[in-house]
């Protein structure tokens, strides 16, 4: 049975002019009376870890403004709200992207402005998700680097295209319409949301990562092998170790990256 998670989470501005990336962990009360302050320590054994990760849009002001609300009000809402996990997400999904619109509704320079958001609620039953973008959800486990959430980009679609001989591979890996969102956050109307429709069950070893897509200038492949190798290592020194290789591949362009694991702690 899960008795905990550890986590961690590091961020990096690339090449960008700032970090339009944000992210939090909240230990939610199981007994509904709040959250749990973190402190820094590094396992949660009270309640539900939550987690939640946005990738802010619309230059450098307005997406740090949306990401950072999208976060805020998510935890808030998660926090505030009754009920199963899906339904809690899917009210806390619902309060951000509602408090992206109040926001533009008072100060009109913040037009444009949205966010990508991926949160994540992880139980001694397993883990429940919801996510509206390209930021992936992932997990690691046997050896293998699987993504969990929709990809709300068009590099599917793409994909598909290749796949059906519509175009070549090559061509849908460099089409410049490949980071293009069918969704976001942005105080309108959501077109898609991914919500989970049952408990993933948690396993001894895994490895769970929430990031904004610049973390995909790595390959799954390359992640996975970096994640074997480290296969004992805590959430703190796994996220350093990844922004790591970001850093190695020095990409003339390379976006803001936020990562943050999580780990399940078992009875021994």
């Amino acid at each position: 049975m899960v008795t905990g998670f550890q986590y961690a989470s590091r961020a990096m501005v690339g090449a960008r002019e700032g970090q339009e990336d944000n992210c939090q962990f909240a230990v939610i009360s199981p007994a509904g009376g709040g959250t749990v302050p973190l402190e820094r320590r590094p396992v949660a054994r009270a309640g539900t870890l939550l987690a939640v990760l946005a990738d802010g849009m619309g230059g450098h002001v307005g997406g740090a403004e949306a990401s950072t609300i999208a976060c805020s009000s998510f935890v808030s809402a998660y926090q505030d709200a009754s009920g199963p996990e899906r339904t809690r997400l899917a009210a806390a999904l619902d309060t951000a992207n509602r408090a992206i619109s109040a926001a533009l509704t008072q100060d009109s320079a913040l037009q444009g402005m949205g966010c990508t958001l991926v949160g994540a609620a992880f139980t001694d039953q397993g883990l429940w998700w919801v996510s509206v973008g390209d930021s992936p959800l992932l997990l690691f486990r046997d050896q293998k680097l699987y993504q969990l959430n929709e990809d709300h980009s068009l590099a599917p679609l793409l994909d598909r295209l290749a796949a059906n001989g519509e175009m070549t591979l090559a061509e849908a890996e460099s089409d410049p319409r490949r980071h293009h969102l069918r969704a976001a956050l942005t105080g309108d109307g959501i077109e898609l949301v991914d919500l989970s429709a049952a408990v993933v069950a948690l396993q001894a070893g895994d490895v769970l990562l929430l990031a904004s897509d610049g973390l995909e200038v790595l390959a799954h492949a390359e992640m996975a092998d970096l994640l074997a190798a480290r296969a004992g290592d805590k959430p703190e020194d796994l996220v350093i170790a990844l922004l790591a290789a970001v850093s190695a591949k020095r990409a003339a362009n390379q976006d803001n990256v936020t990562v943050m694991a999580v780990k399940p702690v078992f009875d021994r």
